[in-house]
């Protein structure tokens, strides 16, 4: 098994930028893709995308990005975290 260190630049803790990447070439954009905070980050857009559609459609014009960023947090969120992390295997809570 070889191991590969990449190092991502910048002014963040050392500790931080130290990226193991096991068997083979890996990414940086890979190893992002599929860590746990990108997945869930990408699910809570996906979960803002579809309240955007949906208050749209109660209005009957396109709310924006913005405020349904804003409403959904406020409104849904910590619910939906709640629900997520209910969701997720034990071994990752």
């Amino acid at each position: 098994m070889a191991a590969r260190l990449l190092f991502n630049g910048g002014r963040v803790n050392a500790m931080r930028n130290l990226v193991y990447a096991v068997d083979g070439p890996c990414s940086m954009h890979e190893l992002v893709q599929n860590s746990l905070l990108y997945r869930e980050l990408m699910a809570e857009r996906e979960e803002i995308l579809r309240h955007k559609w949906i208050e749209s459609e109660k209005v009957g014009r396109d709310v924006g990005f913005d405020l349904a960023v804003i409403d959904w947090r406020l409104r849904y969120r910590s619910q939906w975290r709640k629900w997520r992390q209910a969701q997720r295997p034990s071994a990752l809570s």
